[in-house]
């Protein structure tokens, strides 16, 4: 399956998670060969950090964890979509989609409350 799927320059694949029961979108983020190689080896995903420039274990620090319950790719096999089980919050702000803003009559507003405290969740360091 990985010799299908197209990374880009950088060795990189956009993957979105999806809450598998509820179809809750929950977050956005980039995996490369070895974070899908590791996530469907342990059913734990894990992201690739571009900020960090290494492997995310998404929920190392924060214990917000996503279990994998099936992974698929687009017809064009560049984007991935996660159905996962999310343990708690998925976003480093608290809330759990990172989806948290709408535009509502032209203006930017906020459609989810922060369920958690980010300082309590990562010490005051984002798990992004």
């Amino acid at each position: 399956m990985l010799d299908t799927l197209h990374f880009d320059d950088h060795g990189l694949i956009p993957a979105i998670a999806q809450q598998h029961d509820s179809g809750e979108v929950l977050m956005l983020a980039w995996m490369n060969r070895e974070a899908v190689t590791e996530t469907l080896a342990t059913g734990r995903v894990c992201y690739w950090s571009r900020s960090r420039k290494r492997l995310w274990r998404k929920g190392e620090t924060s214990g917000q964890v996503q279990a994998l319950i099936d992974l698929r790719y687009d017809c064009d096999a560049d984007a991935l979509l996660l159905l996962v089980d999310q343990t708690g919050v998925a976003c480093h702000t608290g809330r759990r989609s990172c989806f948290y803003t709408a535009l509502r009559d032209g203006k930017a507003v906020e459609i989810a409350a922060q369920e958690v405290d980010p300082a309590g969740l990562y010490g005051g360091r984002p798990d992004s």
